[in-house]
């Protein structure tokens, strides 16, 4: 009994860690609430996703699979041809015989060496490929959502999907997949090499197998969780970096700097706390498997080294010093690609957790989309008619309530009112950035929902109150990528007086525009927007409170600008300003998302009502912002 009282430690310590995973698996199933723990997509429905991606290069994955059974072929052999050497040299030692065995021995890596760059360079390329097309994907989903939808989901959430969650998938096609079928046949190799080498060692070295897969299914548990826990806490702190830095100018001022900070080292604390979460789930796992493996070792070396000594076989087979060899190089290489797998399971399990992010995402319906027999437009005179529409942001917390009227070819209709009236909702339906509840809304006496939204946009040219210019140049900004010539564009840039400020820039219409166009005025801003307005000719004009943040020159130019348009189109205006209506043809007075009033200018002043108090109070303003 004494005699076999190694096999009994590893037993007690295979059967201790066994228990102590048993009982903490346990706990986290029944504590699922506790821990946050959210139903989420299935491995094998993820990676079935996943695949669509990757099935267009097949070939590539066929030509990495040749090469990397090539590479695997020296690592199953490898140990056979030590041990024959092994016994060469304690036998009849030949010369000759082991300059052969070295032969092919080195021939073997060399080939080994070759594949394995080849396979990795190839790998590399097509893993890229798929991550490109993931990613265009996503980004182009994102661009078909509606405004509502965008406005639900932080703008760090989608930075963090497009950028950090594809580039885990990365890693999964690049890495871990190459690496899980990589592996899987190694230890496939390496197991038929151990049977027929010696199946009685084989067998035994085998029963610590349920072992490692058992651990592997328990610890799968506890590391899905950790990374889905990091990627949130990644998520929030990328939220709250893009929101914040790009208000810091507000925190300055406002002296909440260190308020800021607090917030932020709160986020980052949870951070660091989750990701030390995923280095202790993996701290504990590889060493449960590094167990394993030394325990299986020491099984070998104790039955192997005794029936060497004891002139007694295993299962009835002699063993050699050469096959004890064989098999300590043979378990080395069973047991290291599941160590490996150990330290890729990480990354595949991020990658999981990622896809699941991304396409959460991507299973997003779009709230507005064409629908069934959408068509293109060509042109459209401008006829606009709202009948008896409905709108609500959230629920039935009505925006707009019955709202009917009609806007001819050509004419200039204002929207006045005051705030949350129904103004800029009436602009955002027209366009289908939303889609109204109930009514219809018509162009040329065809409803918009029946053409292609891109088809409907390209009809409109919008100026907004907050002009939004990407970082590149004047130019750019202007053309949006477009091909324009310089004789169109100098003739938008001039018909809205913007010239003059552009021809003292130093660079002209190649001025470099940074992030956020902080190198630029309100004004400044302002005029770029209306040129580039009229330089993609629109059919629609939109202004929505154009002139509410602008100087009073700028002011004069645009409104300039704006009476050479009036009779050249149609156009629909949003504006606090009264003064820059007076000439439209027909305001359409709204309250609490019902028309109350409409008319011209004189007429509306005649009638005393609404639209009489809003004006009256608006020169009132102006009067005394003029004293100050």
């Amino acid at each position: 009994m004494k005699d076999y009282f190694p096999l009994f430690a590893v037993g007690a310590i295979v059967g201790i860690a066994t228990l102590v995973c048993f009982v903490a698996f346990a706990f986290v199933k029944s504590k699922k609430e506790a821990f946050g723990f959210e139903r989420n997509m299935k491995d094998g429905e993820l990676i079935k996703r996943l695949m669509v991606y990757a099935k267009p290069y097949a070939g590539s994955f066929v030509a990495i699979f040749l090469l990397m059974l090539a590479a695997i072929a020296y690592d199953v052999i490898s140990p056979t041809l030590v041990g024959r050497i092994e016994e060469m040299i304690r036998g009849d030692f030949a010369l000759k015989s082991l300059f052969a065995y070295i032969g092919v021995f080195v021939s073997m890596l060399v080939v080994s060496a070759a594949c394995s760059y080849f396979q990795s360079i190839i790998l590399q390329r097509t893993g890229q490929k798929i991550i490109s097309s993931i990613r265009e994907d996503l980004f182009s989903h994102i661009e078909s959502l509606s405004h509502g939808q965008l406005n639900e989901i932080p703008v760090g959430k989608l930075v963090t999907r497009v950028s950090n969650d594809c580039e885990a998938i990365s890693r999964m096609f690049t890495q871990v997949i190459f690496s899980l079928v990589k592996n899987s046949f190694m230890i496939i190799g390496v197991l038929a090499a151990m049977l027929i080498l010696d199946y009685g060692l084989t067998l035994i070295v085998l029963c610590f197998v349920p072992f490692i897969i058992l651990f592997t299914v328990m610890f799968r548990k506890f590391s899905r969780m950790a990374y889905r826990k990091e990627k949130e806490r990644m998520t929030d702190v990328n939220t709250f970096l893009s929101e914040n830095l790009s208000g810091i100018k507000i925190t300055q001022i406002f002296g909440r700097t260190a308020r800021k900070n607090a917030e932020f080292s709160e986020r980052n604390k949870k951070l660091e706390r989750a990701i030390m979460g995923e280095i202790y789930v993996f701290a504990i796992f590889r060493p449960v498997v590094y167990t394993l493996y030394f325990c299986s070792v020491l099984v070998l070396f104790f039955l192997g080294g005794k029936g060497y000594l004891d002139g007694v076989g295993i299962m009835g087979k002699a063993v050699t010093s050469g096959v004890i060899v064989s098999f300590y190089m043979y378990i080395s290489k069973f047991f290291d690609p599941i160590q490996t797998l150990a330290e890729q399971f990480n990354t595949l399990q991020s990658a999981f957790a990622s896809a699941e992010k991304i396409f959460t995402i991507m299973d997003i319906e779009p709230s507005v989309k064409d629908g069934e027999g959408a068509t293109d437009i060509d042109e459209i005179k401008g006829d606009i008619e709202f009948r008896d529409v409905w709108f609500a942001y959230v629920g039935e917390e009505w925006v707009l309530k019955g709202v009917s009227f009609k806007v001819n070819a050509n004419e200039t209709v204002a929207f006045v009112g005051a705030t949350g009236s129904g103004k800029t909702t009436i602009l955002a339906l027209l366009c289908r950035n939303y889609e109204a509840q109930r009514g219809e809304i018509l162009i040329d006496g065809r409803d918009i929902r029946s053409i292609k939204i891109s088809s409907l946009r390209r009809k409109f040219g919008q100026m907004m109150q907050d002009v939004f210019l990407f970082a590149g140049t004047v130019r750019s900004n202007l053309t949006l990528l477009e091909d324009f010539s310089d004789e169109e564009i100098n003739a938008a840039v001039k018909y809205v007086n913007a010239d003059k400020f552009i021809a003292g820039l130093k660079n002209g219409l190649d001025e470099e525009v940074r992030e956020r166009s902080n190198n630029f005025s309100a004004g400044e801003r302002q005029l770029l927007s209306f040129a580039r307005m009229i330089l993609h000719k629109p059919s629609v004009m939109i202004l929505d409170e154009a002139t509410a943040n602008i100087d009073a020159e700028t002011e004069v130019l645009i409104q300039n600008s704006l009476e050479k348009l009036m009779k050249k189109g149609t156009m629909l205006v949003v504006a606090h300003r009264l003064s820059t209506i007076r000439n439209a043809d027909r305001i359409i007075v709204l309250s609490a998302g019902r028309i109350i009033e409409e008319g011209n200018h004189a007429q509306l002043l005649k009638n005393r009502g609404r639209y009489y108090e809003l004006y009256k109070l608006s020169v009132e303003n102006s009067e005394t912002a003029e004293r100050r």
